[in-house]
């Protein structure tokens, strides 16, 4: 067991060193020392067989340095003649076909450069840290961006927010990244534990557990096998989701949240499960793998009980399959750039909750005979599964009928379907339903009632949102109400500006202020707010109005935008202040309108900007280090923040009344 454990323990650190950035691990913060003084500090670990270059030139002609480039906003705080120091243990090798004596570091080294910011004032430390190293005879080389917030007050403070890599250490919100990715993992566990009572998996669990302990001399023997089949199962499904993520990067997630092609596939194949499930057809994987993997693990010890692990998984795929591809979604749509790490915890906690059975009946045989027999409530659970994997293809639809405004999927439509399955999956486990490979149902069991009674609940609540009902605990997984054509909870916001002050104040308002033209026809705002789409053309109406921006970074595609739209800013309080006290920009990073050809670019990492939402995205991330949504920051009339905190999504409403009135507060100072 210790050595099957270490050699898997092994394998992992290889990956991760394969995979790593060309062996050079960067990270950044900034902290305030006193009242006058902060550093920022650039701290590098290196791979084993890895140089970094130091920063000091021993002679004019040295091109074997990295080096570190202040933005010219944050130099007037860098007195001349205090250098970039290093703390590490300097080498030095001359090197004969280089014809140069190479200055390096190894194992870590720490870069720190002084900034002389008094502490009554904030910052945003900016700058580009260009990095070389040797490895071998290769020269690996990259450049790390350094956006680090510095907020008022004195004391010890540290930020650490580089683009790219800030989510891995605190989230848009301010809120420890660490907590989004235990309740991925939680939402994992709880799918892989409801995955267990599927007709793939629940038979196997007696029939496994009494051959380990069958087999075995011992009953500690037994418990052994049975942990190692248990590791054996968390280990097959968590290392290639790991090895995945660091091949195509953090980022891929959010691509697959805001991708219609990717949205597309996962509709399909949701509808292929739901079909499978309700019995059309028997999906699986090639039986050929399944038949490879059994005659390796008839060999017996670790290897064979690793084998039989994954034969369960082979032949468990047309169960777990579907759990899997809800999951990972869900990571998807947290926009996070840390996405790549919360997918990788999804997927352990899944493998752990398909895993915890083997090990629990191994050390509690005698619980086996308390658990139920396998039948045709077996097939009721896939059945009743089918129905929500149908629902959560519409999900996916939509998204896609959003980001291309094709209007097949509006809010009531959408809301008809869910109404309908809902009503479907309760009649069926009432027994009003039946499909042609279903047990006779001879009577109803409690546990089935209930269950049938929440699914025709949920229908029931369903319905009122077919006139408009905000439907506030679904906001996050429905179209917005911008898309239903008869909504009477909207007509109540438009009634509200009638004969009110604030219809007044709006009536003023547009005659300083040029009203929103750009894209328009495609984007609205929700609550009866007036919104500006384009950057340019919302500071332009800012100035006009002489009232601060609120930067909406939101998406099509963004859950977390739809609940704070529809549990926070609908508010009363929150709503007059987004009303009469700022002007708001809300950017789309995942509208896919073209740009002019005279505003297609490219960015500084070289990818062509050609589309409104690739704009917005490539703003946030280049403006405020971030690839996340919703995130909310506020400009002052120059397009200067007036606020270090990316907020991002927070149902706690007083709260952003607090952050509301304090930006206000501040651009009034002004």
């Amino acid at each position: 067991m210790r050595k099957f454990t270490l050699a898997i323990l092994a394998v992992i650190a290889a990956f991760g060193t394969a995979l790593s950035q060309d062996g050079v691990h960067l990270k950044d913060t900034v902290l305030r020392l006193n009242d006058s003084v902060a550093e920022l500090m650039i701290q590098a670990k290196l791979d084993p067989g890895v140089m970094l270059f130091s920063t000091h030139k021993t002679n004019a002609e040295d091109a074997f340095i990295s080096a570190f480039t202040p933005d010219s906003s944050i130099t007037k705080y860098i007195v001349p003649g205090e250098d970039l120091t290093e703390e590490g243990k300097l080498e030095a090798l001359k090197d004969s076909n280089l014809g140069a004596e190479l200055h390096y570091f190894k194992d870590s080294v720490t870069f720190s450069v002084r900034l002389h910011i008094p502490a009554s004032e904030s910052a945003t430390i900016k700058g580009v840290f260009t990095w070389l190293g040797k490895s071998g005879d290769n020269f690996p080389s990259g450049e790390q961006e350094i956006l680090l917030p510095l907020k008022k007050g004195s004391g010890p403070v540290v930020a650490g927010m580089a683009v790219g890599q800030k989510t891995n250490d605190q989230s848009a919100a301010g809120t420890p990244a660490h907590t989004s990715m235990l309740k991925i993992f939680w939402l994992g566990l709880l799918f892989g534990l409801v995955a267990v009572f599927t007709p793939c998996v629940f038979p196997l669990i007696p029939v496994t557990v009494s051959f380990f302990l069958k087999r075995s001399k011992s009953r500690a023997e037994g418990i052994r096998n049975a942990l190692s089949y248990s590791i054996s199962i968390i280990l097959i499904y968590t290392i290639p989701t790991f090895v995945l993520t660091k091949i195509f990067g953090d980022s891929v997630m959010y691509t697959i949240a805001t991708s219609a092609v990717a949205n597309l596939i996962f509709f399909a194949i949701f509808v292929i499960f739901a079909i499978s499930f309700f019995g059309g057809f028997e999906l699986t994987l090639p039986s050929s793998w399944a038949t490879k993997a059994d005659a390796k693990a008839s060999k017996g010890g670790m290897i064979g009980t690793f084998f039989m692990a994954l034969t369960l998984v082979i032949v468990s795929f047309s169960c777990t399959g579907p759990f899997i591809g809800s999951l990972l979604p869900q990571v998807a749509t947290a926009n996070s750039a840390a996405a790549g790490i919360s997918a990788v915890m999804g997927i352990l906690g899944l493998s752990v909750g398909l895993a915890i059975p083997f090990s629990l009946f191994a050390f509690f045989p005698s619980m086996l005979h308390a658990l139920p027999k396998s039948g045709g409530w077996l097939n009721s659970v896939k059945v009743v599964f089918g129905f929500i994997e149908l629902a959560m293809a519409m999900k996916f639809l939509s998204m896609v009928d959003l980001i291309y405004g094709w209007h097949l999927l509006d809010r009531e439509i959408f809301l008809a379907l869910w109404i309908v399955l809902a009503l479907l999956t309760g009649f069926y486990l009432l027994g009003k339903l039946k499909f042609s490979h279903d047990s006779d149902l001879k009577f109803i069991s409690i546990p089935r009632l209930f269950f049938a009674i929440c699914f025709l609940t949920f229908g029931m609540y369903l319905i009122p949102g077919m006139w408009g009902a905000p439907l506030k605990t679904m906001s996050g997984l429905l179209p917005p109400p911008s898309t239903q054509d008869f909504d009477l909870n909207q007509l109540q916001y438009k009634l509200e500006d009638i004969g009110t002050s604030g219809a007044v104040a709006s009536s003023k308002d547009n005659l300083q202020a040029t009203p929103p033209k750009l894209y328009i026809d495609r984007l609205h705002m929700p609550l009866g707010l007036t919104a500006y789409f384009d950057l340019q053309e919302g500071m332009a109406a800012a100035k006009a109005l002489h009232k601060p921006v609120m930067l909406d970074f939101t998406g099509h595609s963004c859950t977390n935008c739809r609940k704070m739209e529809n549990e926070v800013w609908s508010n009363p309080d929150v709503l007059k202040r987004l009303k009469h006290d700022f002007v708001i920009i809300s950017l789309y990073t995942d509208e896919k309108t073209a740009l002019p050809p005279d505003q297609v670019y490219t960015s500084r990492s070289g990818k062509v900007i050609a589309d409104v939402g690739s704009k917005n995205l490539d703003y946030e991330q280049s403006a405020f280090g971030l690839i996340s949504q919703p995130l909310y920051m506020f400009l002052d009339l120059e397009g200067k923040p007036l606020s270090e905190e990316r907020y991002g999504y927070d149902p706690d409403i007083q709260k952003f009344i607090h952050h509301l009135d304090q930006v206000k507060a501040n651009f009034d100072k002004q």
